[in-house]
């Protein structure tokens, strides 16, 4: 069911309570997660309605498991990747970036791993489901650029290098009927080992001294804002209900519903990169735009 858009005062109702929301907490922890991205041109796994737009991805057991599946995956990704490394951040990376330059972000938690919101010039950061421009060795943790990778795919399988395919979340590519059995992934150069992308896998348990720092992180700060998840899954989750529990305030900024919609102190269900920047503008001490309340609109 469509939603109803809201009308201008609505959205400028909204946005104020946004401003004030932030303006009134100096030590804001932020988790974002693919809505974020969506506006750089990758895509999300989910709807609005948080549910799977597309197949649902590779699980860690299906990677881990099967040799079959591990070709699949590295010949999507060899098409995948040339356009994920090109992105770059949008007005939500940048907008939280300069949030934390006025000192108004105390950190930022990214569900991401697209590694947009480092070139956007945030710091103090956590990747909390990892970076896909690493690899890493199963058996001896060797860590690799996943660009270098990419030259070596080539090189091994030189007739997909002219293949195109849409791109899919995380650098995944849309690519069903081909056959992957020839495709040749390499191994490990110093022992031999599987090689998989740095990042937790659907299926895989976010290291536990990721999750104590980031949750270290949230008692630290006097409040929580969610900018473009739904919060489907647990690892980012965690965070609104240790939030609650502690009695801090939470956020959500979102196009569509998320999992804790009942447990928000505010929600703007709007595009995060419209109104990060007037946020940003506003708490730096600028003048929102004043077409903005158009902008915030849901567009449906």
């Amino acid at each position: 069911m469509q939603q109803q858009t809201l009308t201008s005062s609505e959205s400028a109702r909204q946005l104020a309570q946004l401003i004030d929301f932030m303006a009134d907490r100096r030590r804001l922890l932020v988790l974002t997660g693919a809505g974020c991205s969506t506006d750089s041109g990758i895509p999300a796994y989910r709807d609005e309605q948080a549910n799977w737009q597309r197949k649902p991805p590779m699980f860690l057991q299906e990677f881990l498991g099967s040799q079959l599946a591990r070709q699949r995956y590295w010949a999507r990704s060899l098409l995948g990747w040339p356009a994920f490394a090109a992105a770059r951040p949008n007005a939500a990376h940048l907008a939280l970036a300069q949030l934390e330059r006025q000192g108004r972000l105390h950190w930022l938690i990214t569900q991401n791993v697209d590694g947009l919101h480092q070139r956007a010039g945030s710091e103090r950061i956590s990747d909390l489901h990892g970076r896909l421009d690493t690899v890493e060795c199963l058996n001896c943790g060797l860590l690799g650029s996943r660009a270098a990778l990419q030259e070596e795919l080539l090189a091994l399988n030189p007739d997909w290098g002219a293949r195109t395919a849409a791109l899919a979340p995380d650098g995944d590519a849309e690519l069903e009927a081909a056959d992957f059995a020839e495709f040749r992934v390499p191994d490990c150069p110093r022992c031999g080992g599987l090689l998989k992308p740095a990042v937790v896998f659907f299926g895989e348990q976010v290291p536990r001294a990721r999750v104590a720092f980031c949750l270290e992180r949230l008692r630290e700060a006097d409040g929580l804002l969610v900018v473009g998840s739904s919060l489907a899954v647990w690892s980012g989750y965690r965070f609104v209900r240790a939030a609650v529990q502690e009695g801090k305030p939470v956020a959500l900024v979102n196009l569509g519903r998320t999992r804790a919609d009942a447990e928000a102190t505010l929600k703007l269900e709007v595009s995060c990169s419209a109104v990060l920047p007037a946020v940003a503008a506003a708490l730096a001490g600028g003048v929102a735009d004043a077409s903005l309340p158009a902008v915030l609109a849901p567009q449906r």
